[in-house]
């Protein structure tokens, strides 16, 4: 009997500018305590509007502060605080660890899940999981939920304020969508949805693609500008909707297997962002399958517009030995890693493909440069 296909999605996509000023209305009947999390930093661009748009609706906030890591001690910690405050609803607002933390709280407490991120740099806010790490930042698991988030409200006038460099990380993180997805459905793996890929899932993951590459670059100077463009809501709604859709009922493969392996290793790689990994660990799994000097160099061509790395040397491992790539290679080949959804193969296998992938953009730096 064929597998079965399926997709999952949010409950509701809210996108557009001064979104968050209406929260309030989104709640409206299905509770009147919440807790809103946010980390110091975003407390002050968003936190505080949404608890006093929430208090003129009459909708009570616990107000608490995440500690920067999505691991199992901040969730306990902060699903303490949400139960004392008897919160019906948990409030995500933020960035990928802060909205995961959230989820797994709404988790804990059975309650209802908002999430309010304030970049478009990851694919984690319309998705049905968490990945967790260690207190340290190491990657330990990916959590996973019965049901996706009931409303994500994206306001773009806070993601145009943002830093570029996140908009770029999450066209990054997007870009890998339909990469990984086309390996999957043509291997017939499995996606984090629990089926094969649906139709709709392969449609969305293809157009997620096709909008990055016609308004990516557009989107990133207009965020250079601090500015709403048309630009930037196709890229807002591609880097999030379209892939967070595309990624979870499409599939993931090598990209982000490649990017989880990174963590196998100490230094300065670790200041580079999810997104910022994942692009090279996207050049790493078409470096992996059969694709022209054309359809790499693409990829190639739109990372170096939007200041992403694509060497070995961007990403801080200029001096990474055969043996520190292959520490690499083995965490991404480990049992249970994404990378089995649409390849066989060995961790010399990958340890190969990160080696070409650093030499077919070293390669093409060197024919473009002036």
């Amino acid at each position: 009997m064929a597998a079965e296909r399926v997709f999952i999605s949010p409950a509701k996509y809210v996108q557009g500018k001064n979104v968050i000023t209406k929260i309030a209305n989104y709640l409206e009947g299905i509770g009147n305590k919440t807790v809103v999390i946010a980390d110091e930093i975003v407390w002050k661009i968003a936190g505080h509007t949404i608890v006093n748009e929430l208090k003129k609706g009459n909708i009570a906030a616990e107000e608490v502060v995440f500690s920067g890591e999505a691991s199992r001690n901040e969730v306990e910690r902060i699903a303490n605080i949400a139960r004392k405050a008897e919160a019906a609803i948990v409030i995500g607002v933020g960035g990928g660890k802060t909205l995961d933390t959230a989820k797994a709280v709404a988790d804990e407490l059975d309650a209802y899940i908002v999430i309010v991120p304030t970049a478009a740099s990851t694919d984690a806010p319309t998705s049905a999981l968490s990945v967790i790490y260690s207190d340290d930042g190491v990657f330990e698991s990916y959590r996973f939920y019965k049901k996706n988030p009931d409303l994500v409200l994206v306001d773009t006038k806070i993601i145009a304020n943002a830093p570029p460099r996140l908009l770029a990380s999450g066209i990054a993180d997007a870009l890998a969508t339909w990469v990984e997805a086309r390996s999957v459905i043509k291997s017939g793996g499995k996606t984090m949805a629990g089926g094969i890929p649906t139709i709709a899932a392969e449609a969305i993951a293809e157009k997620c693609e096709q909008t990055l590459f016609k308004y990516g670059k557009l989107a990133y100077e207009s965020v250079k500008a601090k500015v709403v463009t048309p630009a930037l809501e196709a890229v807002v709604e591609a880097n999030t909707l379209l892939s967070g859709l595309g990624f979870e009922s499409g599939g993931l493969a090598a990209a982000h297997a490649i990017h989880n392996g990174f963590t196998a290793l100490e230094g300065e790689i670790h200041h580079l962002t999810h997104g910022e990994k994942v692009a090279f660990g996207t050049l790493v799994q078409l470096a992996l399958e059969e694709h022209s000097q054309q359809e790499i160099e693409r990829y190639i061509e739109l990372y170096l517009s939007l200041d992403l790395p694509v060497t070995l040397e961007d990403i801080k491992l200029k001096d990474a030995s055969r043996e520190d790539i292959l520490k690499v290679a083995k965490a991404a080949t480990a049992e249970g890693e994404t990378i089995h959804n649409a390849f066989n193969v060995t961790a010399d296998d990958v340890a190969d493909a990160i080696f070409a992938a650093d030499q077919y953009a070293k390669a093409y730096k060197e024919k473009h440069r002036k």
